[in-house]
């Protein structure tokens, strides 16, 4: 991994207006780029839309694109001739009109490196209960000059398991595009939780403002060490936040601190004791609510 700056860039959309949000998201990332110096820039979760459509699958389906697109022409673009590493999360279309995926592209100087799809949704936007998303199934770990990328989105952060898988694949920092809607003390934890317990960087982009279902976002996008700092925090309001990564984050125990550290959450598993880990189960809690898997 080398020394390098990742920023969120937090910005308000025009619910379901892709292009003029195109065209946002290439003029924040481009801020991004120029006040902090970023390699890598994380957008947030549906940025094409904002996260409720509020609308049938099928207009959806027919305002947003394929992955790579026409619509991500000048996204790739403005990675290449930036020369720059890019988180673009949107809905992508799937193979018939009633297939949506929620989706965030990896886009670099070499083009489009990947398509992460979201593989927990939210129980709201689950095709199978009524909502819009059909569900990826497959980790992403993407291996680039600056570092190996790890893709996540929103909801994906309340599940251990897929950080830990992508942290054995690999990465050095997830990426954790999202559209957040719970306390920010959940926020918190979660993005805290999974980088300490993976030993990566997690980097959190939340959205900002208003969708077209209602539903007003709280922002606070956060940078996350691998000894669980918040390295940056961004505010409730439009904002971009930067940090730099030390490729060397493990040295010492805490921040602050010279005390030498010893341990390593990967190598340190039992994995004789993890025979029931893909079982399936409920919370012995009852929701107020299930919805469909």
């Amino acid at each position: 991994m080398e020394r390098f700056t990742v920023a969120c860039a937090q910005f308000a959309v025009t619910p379901l207006a892709v292009r003029e949000n195109v065209e946002k998201a290439l003029t924040w990332t481009e801020h991004a780029a120029d006040e902090t110096g970023a390699r890598l820039v994380v957008l947030p979760e549906s940025v094409t839309t904002g996260f409720t459509p509020g609308c049938p699958v099928e207009e959806l389906w027919s305002l947003v694109d394929a992955l790579p697109g026409p619509l991500t022409e000048p996204v790739a673009a403005l990675a290449r001739a930036r020369n720059l590493y890019l988180v673009f999360p949107t809905y992508e279309r799937g193979p018939q009109p009633d297939t949506i995926y929620n989706s965030a592209a990896l886009f670099g100087p070499e083009g489009l490196l990947g398509v992460y799809r979201k593989t927990h949704l939210f129980p709201t936007e689950r095709r199978s209960a009524g909502g819009w998303s059909t569900p990826g199934t497959e980790p992403l770990v993407v291996q680039t000059p600056l570092a190996a990328i790890g893709l996540t989105i929103c909801y994906d952060g309340d599940f251990p398991e897929l950080y830990r898988c992508e942290a054995v694949r690999g990465a050095e920092i997830i990426v954790r595009p999202s559209a957040l809607l719970r306390s920010f003390e959940i926020w918190e934890i979660t993005n805290k939780a999974r980088a300490y317990d993976n030993h990566v960087y997690v980097a959190a982009c939340n959205a900002i403002g208003p969708d077209a279902g209602g539903h007003y976002y709280f922002g606070h996008s956060m940078i996350v060490s691998p000894i669980a700092q918040t390295l940056a925090l961004g505010r409730g309001t439009e904002d971009i936040i930067a940090a730099e990564l030390d490729p060397e984050p493990l040295k010492h125990v805490s921040y602050g601190s010279v005390s030498p550290m010893i341990f390593d959450h990967l190598e340190d598993r039992n994995l004789a004791a993890y025979g029931d880990i893909l079982t399936p189960a409920r919370s012995r809690f009852e929701p107020a609510r299930r919805f469909a898997v």
